[in-house]
């Protein structure tokens, strides 16, 4: 078996930890920590890690001054409950990136929205 575990630098973990909690009906197994925290599935795979930026010294995640965050990244989540998802991402967004839509490519509903980093997040029926 292989997983990824796709981590991305964030400026308040706690805050970003709830905001995808919250988009993706997850969980959180470093509830408090200000420094890290990893998203959870029901089934307790490993969905997104969260990073403060400049904490432990990894190169990529120093700062957000040496890039635009989520430049060349694109988050994407396939999900089993499309209508639960887009509810859920309607109260964290004022306006969504991108409206629902079927993909052409993968025949798949979906939308994005921006993430309180500014990462670019979609979000796809299985």
């Amino acid at each position: 078996m292989k997983r990824t575990w796709p981590i991305i630098a964030v400026s308040d973990v706690q805050v970003s930890s709830k905001w995808y909690q919250t988009l993706l009906n997850a969980a959180n197994n470093h509830p408090g920590d200000l420094i890290f925290a990893q998203v959870l599935d029901e089934d307790g795979t490993i969905l997104l890690c969260l990073h403060h930026w400049g904490d432990h010294g990894h190169p990529s995640l120093m700062s957000p001054h040496n890039g635009t965050p989520g430049n060349g990244l694109l988050l994407f989540f396939c999900v089993s409950d499309f209508d639960s998802t887009l509810k859920s991402a309607r109260t964290l967004a004022a306006q969504l990136a991108e409206e629902p839509r079927l993909n052409p490519n993968t025949r798949a509903m979906e939308f994005s929205l921006r993430d309180p980093d500014g990462y670019y997040v979609t979000v796809s029926a299985f």
